[in-house]
């Protein structure tokens, strides 16, 4: 998605008419029958001027309505000037079919998009994590929409309306998938303490899925900016803004970036109360760089290779 989403990507769109159909496929989490079947008039204001995506939901035959943002509704009415310049007296339709339209109210068909993003993925040569080209269907970007919103922790039942959704079965299946697959990331994951030792879950183990409930809870609600707190659920945290010399805390490679800076920001403060005498000061801090470099030692083993193009 990173790959997809990426503006320099995007902007490789030969036809912008494709390049609205993926934000709107992605950002919006709709079918791709219903993004191709919007009306011209789809936009829609509440009463505080916030901008919807209106639609018709092709699977259960009724209308829907999802929240935009401002880029994506300026997207659409660069869309709609765009047809109105080829179809002066209007359409119904917001993504006319380009030829053999002469009334403009023909929409592009399901099986155009589908070769046009082909040609576009292979142009940006998306590709997988092994560097293999993707072949990527529009419906896994709702799949993605979906998980993307239960990972944020958003209630089943907001996913259930945005989604427009007749049941909680299906929304219930995304968060059961998504729970399934960043579960399993993270037992794959290196994780690593203040003593700058490997932790490892035992996913078979007899506590594997009571101690996956907590890491998963941990990771909702007290993930940091430079790693995850451990703490059991049922406890508060005695360690206010000293999570690096606290017992629980976790850390691994993906936070490299964080805790490299942290560790020049400690150095810093370490050089000025030394400067200033005070001792206790430099005491505490120097126990967090001592934290800092085991941490950063063990987990840059697993630090990912980062190539660049000769040219």
């Amino acid at each position: 998605m990173a790959q997809i989403e990426a503006p320099a990507n995007l902007d490789r769109w030969p036809d912008p008419a494709g390049r609205l159909i993926t934000l709107v496929l992605t950002r919006c989490g709709l079918r791709i029958s219903s993004a191709l079947a919007l009306d011209f008039g789809c936009l829609l204001h509440d009463g505080q001027g916030a901008p919807y995506l209106r639609y018709f939901n092709t699977k259960m035959r009724r209308e829907a309505a999802v929240p935009i943002d401002d880029e994506l509704e300026a997207a659409i009415r660069d869309q709609q000037r765009r047809v109105l310049d080829q179809w002066p007296g209007g359409t119904t339709c917001l993504f006319p079919r380009p030829r053999a339209n002469i009334s403009g109210n023909l929409a592009l068909a399901d099986g155009t998009y589908r070769r046009m993003l082909g040609r576009w993925l292979a142009t940006c040569e998306i590709h997988d994590e092994h560097g293999r080209p993707v072949h990527l269907t529009p419906h896994q970007w709702r799949h993605t929409f979906a998980c993307r919103l239960i990972n944020r922790d958003v209630p089943q039942e907001v996913v259930r309306v945005l989604l427009d959704h007749d049941s909680h079965r299906m929304t219930a299946h995304y968060a059961k998938i998504t729970d399934q697959t960043v579960r399993r990331h993270w037992e794959q994951a290196t994780k690593v303490n203040i003593k700058g030792e490997r932790v490892t879950l035992d996913p078979d183990g007899p506590l594997g899925q009571a101690q996956w409930a907590k890491t998963r809870y941990g990771m909702a609600t007290q993930t940091l900016s430079n790693g995850y707190c451990g703490l059991p659920v049922q406890k508060s945290c005695p360690h206010a803004n000293a999570c690096l010399t606290c017992p629980v805390f976790l850390t691994g490679p993906e936070f490299l970036p964080e805790l490299r800076e942290q560790r020049h920001r400690t150095l810093t403060l370490i050089d000025v109360s030394t400067g200033k005498g005070h001792s206790r000061v430099v005491e505490m801090n120097q126990q967090v760089l001592a934290n800092l470099d085991r941490m950063i030692g063990e987990a840059e083993k697993d630090e990912p290779e980062i190539t660049t193009d000769a040219g």
